[in-house]
């Protein structure tokens, strides 16, 4: 199986502070992969060198079935390649409804000209309410987003993200303050997902991980320390000791 991003020896410093060393990591095309690691193992650094935020002193980071270097593009032009990014906090249009913030989501994916040109297509309607139901929101297309739950707005934004057709989809701690219920819809919609692209997830919470039943990669100080299933990588007596000893 080829990868769909391939990153290779990626080191970076800070201030003197090695965040990144001599990192690589791959990810197939249809794959659920598990991040995790310590608190400064590096984890967001990571992120931030995929989506074009930081930028690696070393190493090579590169992307789709005909590889590209990331290296060589801004943000913009990365995430319009195919690399969409879901932080922890969810950031939606509060005031705005449901359906509006994804045709918002379709709007800017069809890049910055023809936005000014847009015009709302029975397509595009169609598509809306495809995405709100694969998120799990096809009851509440009407309502405020302000007016949704804390898990409700996590699934907008991944809606909102998935209307701009990512290849790849890097998604940061998102069971972090949702009820039993909610995770275990994110659960399912983080595998559904995965079924046709990429997806990372970045997660401190174990009992999240056990649920995705994927392929665990641990970091530490900025480097795999392990990689393998979550039962396969907790028996390892170097994550014992940095992670779980704690």
């Amino acid at each position: 199986m080829s990868a769909l991003l391939e990153v290779s020896g990626v080191s970076v410093t800070f201030d003197g502070f090695r965040a990144i060393n001599n990192l690589s990591f791959s990810i197939g095309a249809a794959e659920l992969r598990a991040i995790i690691g310590p608190n400064g193992a590096g984890k967001t650094t990571f992120m931030d060198i995929v989506t074009g935020k930081t930028r690696p002193d070393t190493g090579t980071v590169r992307f789709g079935e005909r590889p590209i270097s990331l290296l060589a593009l801004s943000e913009a032009q990365i995430a319009r390649a195919g690399v969409g990014r879901k932080f922890q906090r969810p950031t939606v249009f509060e005031d705005q409804s449901v359906a509006d913030n994804l045709t918002m989501a379709l709007k800017a994916a069809r890049g910055p000209f023809k936005v000014l040109f847009w015009k709302e297509t029975a397509a595009d309607r169609a598509r809306v309410a495809a995405l709100a139901a694969e998120v799990g929101l096809a009851d509440q297309l009407t309502r405020k987003s302000g007016e949704l739950s804390h898990g409700q707005k996590q699934w907008l934004e991944i809606g909102m993200l998935l209307a701009q057709e990512p290849r790849l989809l890097l998604v940061d701690e998102p069971a972090a303050g949702m009820t039993l219920a909610e995770r275990e819809h994110t659960t399912a919609l983080l595998v559904e997902m995965a079924k046709t692209r990429a997806v990372v997830v970045v997660e401190h919470d174990m009992e999240f991980v056990r649920r995705l039943n994927c392929k665990v990669t641990v970091l530490h100080e900025g480097a795999v320390l392990a990689e393998g299933s979550l039962d396969h990588v907790t028996k390892n007596p170097q994550v014992i000791e940095v992670y779980l000893g704690r």
